[in-house]
C-alpha cells in the first residue's frame, strides 16, 4: 500500500520531496489535478467535488492513507469529506494542522485546550479560496488564544509558478507583502499557506525582512506524517514503487515539474 498525495497541481511536490526524504522506505502515489488547476480561485463546492474525486481515485488504487498536499483543498474540502463519511480502513489528512502546531509550539497530536502562545501577530499568505474559508483561523483557535491573524490573498502567484514564470511570481510576492504590511506593519511570523510557496520562500523572507520568522509546510508535514505512520503502522505496506500521475498532459506537466523541482520527474496520465 502506497501513501497517496493529492494536489491541484505541482505545489504538492514540495511536500512529497520532504516526505520521501523523511520516509525513504514508504512508497507514494502522487496525483496532480493539473487539468483543473488552480483550485485557489474556485468556489468551495467545486474544490470539494474535485478533491473528493481525487481522493477516491487514490483510495481505489489501494492508498489507505491520502494526504491533501494542497491548502485550498485542506481548507475547503477536508472537513466535508471527513463529515461525509470515510470508508472503513481509509484516512485522509490535511496540511494545516502540522503548520499550526509548529507555530503554537505544540507537540504532534496535542489536544489540550487552547492557550496563550508567544507569537501574537501572524501574517497568512494564501490563495483566495483558502483566505475566504478562514480554515487557518478556525484551526488556530483550537490551539491558541490571543493571536492576531492578518490574511493576504495572493492572487496570481500559483498561476505564475505553474507556468514557470518565476520572475513574475517573485514580483507578485513583493506586491502581496507590501499589501500585507499596510494592514499589519510588524508581523512577528508569516505563514506560507500554500504548498507552491516554499519555492518562493526566499523571496517572501527577503520582502518581509530577517526579523519575521517564516513558516513553510513541507518539512513540518513530513515530520507529522512520520509520527502518524509510527502510530498507525498498518497504513503502509509493499506497494511496488512510487508513481506520479496527472489529469493534465503528462509531457507538459513533467517538463514543468522538472523545471521547478530541479530534478527529472516523469508524470503518467491518471
Amino acid at each position: 500500500m502506497a501513501v497517496g498525495v493529492f494536489d491541484s497541481g505541482l505545489g504538492g511536490l514540495t511536500v512529497l520531496d520532504s516526505v520521501q526524504a523523511r520516509l525513504p522506505e514508504v512508497d507514494f502515489i502522487y496525483l496532480g489535478d493539473n487539468a483543473n488547476a488552480p483550485y485557489g480561485v474556485r468556489p468551495a463546492d467545486d474544490v470539494t467535488a474535485l478533491t473528493r474525486a481525487g481522493v477516491e481515485r487514490l483510495w481505489d488504487m489501494g492508498c489507505d492513507l491520502v494526504v491533501l498536499a494542497c491548502n485550498t483543498a485542506s481548507a475547503a474540502a477536508l472537513r466535508r469529506i471527513q463529515e461525509g463519511g470515510v470508508p472503513q480502513g481509509k484516512r485522509v489528512l490535511g496540511v494545516f494542522v502540522p503548520l499550526i502546531e509548529a507555530l503554537t509550539e505544540r507537540q504532534w497530536g496535542d489536544n489540550s485546550p487552547p492557550r496563550e502562545v508567544e507569537v501574537k501577530h501572524v501574517a497568512l499568505f494564501a490563495t483566495p479560496a483558502t483566505v475566504m474559508s478562514r480554515a487557518f483561523q478556525r484551526e488556530l483557535a483550537f490551539r491558541a488564544i490571543g493571536v492576531d491573524v492578518e490574511a493576504q490573498s495572493c492572487g496570481g502567484v500559483v498561476d505564475a509558478i505553474e507556468e514557470g514564470d518565476m520572475i513574475l511570481a517573485e514580483a507578485l510576492v513583493r506586491s502581496h507583502v507590501d499589501a500585507l504590511r499596510r494592514k499589519m506593519p510588524q508581523p512577528e511570523a508569516a505563514v506560507l499557506g500554500c504548498t507552491h510557496y516554499p519555492l518562493l520562500q526566499e523571496a517572501f523572507q527577503q520582502a518581509l525582512g530577517p526579523e519575521v520568522r517564516v513558516f513553510s509546510q513541507a518539512a513540518l508535514v513530513a515530520e507529522s506524517l512520520a509520527d502518524y505512520l509510527t502510530r498507525h503502522p498498518g497504513m503502509t505496506g509493499e506497494a511496488g514503487g512510487s508513481a506520479y500521475l496527472t489529469t493534465g498532459e503528462p509531457k507538459r506537466v513533467s517538463d514543468r515539474a522538472t523545471q521547478f523541482m530541479r530534478r527529472p520527474i516523469a508524470f503518467e496520465a491518471a
